[in-house]
């Protein structure tokens, strides 16, 4: 079983950052898979691009044709396989030997002759492996005393749970340890699926607050016990007032399956309290492609596994010329991270798009792999202030090279990765190992990406005014695709 790796949704929870590694029994679990998270080895279904027209006074002259067959990709197109980016991802692979060489019996002695001089300073002033007795100690009293003290009966598994969700919390918000619904949940996004807590909102200006309307029967929040009627306050750091939209709060409680998010609650004139929910009440998600003047638009919901796929899929169904593409990212909470590298194969060729940063690895650049299909198309990037994440990867990448222009509003600005690492078949640590910045060496985190042209006021606008600039771009004819050996009527 290997593990999954990712850049996740801010969504998830805030946007502190750090770099870890997990040994889980002496053995060092090694992730695989950028899912830029939001998650098996890489599982990128190629696609073969079938030469355009060779006239160059009209690039648009002629048909693409794409096959959406794998099979026949290692006869026609090799270079369009992706896999070597698994092997660019081995920053996150390689075992911490300055810590797991180490052997099991240094945790009983203090002696400094035992300590490898290579562990970082913050680490090498304990022995390793080793936990202090008085805080073993501790932690023995404070289970004794919540099995006996505590108002509801609690037992061993679900203290020792939460003691392990704890210790992962707190090193930043986006490490967490998965049961068995929210590791299947996470593993499930690759393919499509996003989560929430299974909750609706509203703003009830009567009461001043945002108010529960609705809650999903065996939900998460259901199991928690949120109630209609009650007060939801703030979701992660963000808190909520009548300034909000409900799209906003939405978009706020949703995000990968099987990711959590603290929540506000309380109930009317009560003491507000926290807690934390998984997303783990998923539904897929669906690009939506449409033909609009000419211009495909394709509203890009995450990165999955098949985004790259499914993308050329809409594009093929929309069945006739397309002469220029916007790319709706608004909302889009991240995902696979080489997914997001291989949608910016379908607009660039020989391009690097994310530099990724561990902790003891020099940083690794991502290329873009393959024919570059759709770079005759015009392309318009439309993104807001939920854009994050492998969204914000593809957007400066593409804004750098100059491919598209990007338009909406600064995004979220996330840009860490992490590992989600398999402790059994039904539960997982997920753990920040690298950082990502653009392959300029640009920060992303906590900065976002600027747009090129600034929109604000009502979102319903946006996609007129983008949809605009495409048309201002697009090509005198348009090019159709279609799948291989299709007929042409």
């Amino acid at each position: 079983m290997q593990p999954i790796s990712f850049a996740r949704s801010f969504l998830s929870k805030g946007l502190s950052k750090s770099v870890g590694k997990a040994s889980v029994a002496s053995k060092v679990l090694q992730p695989t898979i950028l899912i830029g998270v939001l998650g098996c080895a890489i599982s990128i279904n190629a696609q073969a691009a079938v030469g355009a027209s060779t006239n160059n006074d009209n690039p648009t002259n002629g048909l693409q044709l794409i096959s959406l067959n794998a099979d026949e990709i290692a006869d026609e197109n090799d270079a369009d396989n992706l896999s070597n980016i698994a092997d660019m991802l081995d920053v996150a692979d390689e075992p911490d030997d300055s810590i797991d060489s180490v052997p099991d019996e240094s945790a009983l002695t203090d002696d400094a002759d035992d300590i490898d001089t290579e562990i970082p300073a913050e680490v090498a002033q304990v022995s390793l492996n080793a936990i202090s007795p008085e805080t073993l100690k501790t932690f023995v009293a404070v289970v004794d005393l919540v099995r006996r003290q505590y108002v509801d009966a609690v037992n061993d598994e679900e203290l020792f749970s939460n003691a392990m969700s704890g210790m992962l919390t707190k090193l930043d918000s986006h490490a967490e340890f998965l049961d068995a619904e929210a590791y299947e949940n996470l593993r499930a996004f690759t393919e499509g699926d996003v989560g929430d807590i299974g909750i609706k909102v509203n703003y009830q200006p009567e009461a001043g607050y945002w108010v529960v309307t609705e809650v999903i029967d065996d939900s998460p929040a259901d199991k928690k016990g949120i109630a209609v009627g009650d007060y939801l306050h703030q979701v992660d750091e963000f808190k909520l007032d009548e300034g909000r939209q409900v799209n906003d709060v939405e978009q706020l409680l949703t995000g990968i399956a099987g990711t959590q998010v603290d929540i506000i609650t309380s109930r009317a004139g009560r003491r507000k309290h926290t807690t934390t929910l998984q997303r783990n009440n998923s539904h897929p998600q669906i690009i939506e492609t449409k033909l609009v003047d000419g211009i495909a638009i394709v509203k890009l919901p995450a990165f999955q596994n098949n985004s790259r796929e499914k993308l050329l899929e809409g594009l093929i169904n929309l069945n006739a010329p397309i002469s220029g593409i916007l790319l709706d990212m608004r909302d889009n909470p991240g995902g696979v991270l080489t997914s997001a590298v291989s949608v910016a194969s379908l607009f660039m060729d020989d391009t690097d798009v994310v530099r990724v940063q561990a902790r003891q690895n020099k940083s690794r650049v991502l290329s873009t792999q393959g024919d570059a299909i759709l770079k005759p198309l015009p392309l318009v990037v439309l993104q807001n202030r939920y854009s994050a994440s492998a969204a914000e990867v593809l957007a400066s990448s593409l804004q750098a090279q100059k491919r598209a222009t990007i338009i909406g509003e600064v995004s979220y600005g996330k840009g860490s990765v992490q590992s989600v690492i398999p402790l059994n078949d039904e539960q997982a640590v997920k753990l920040t190992v690298a950082n990502y910045m653009t392959a300029a060496g640009k920060q992303i985190d906590e900065i976002g990406v600027e747009p090129d042209v600034t929109l604000s006021g009502s979102e319903n606008t946006w996609e007129q005014k983008a949809l605009e600039l495409v048309k201002a771009r697009a090509l005198d004819s348009g090019i159709r695709f279609i799948r291989k050996n299709a007929t042409k009527e």
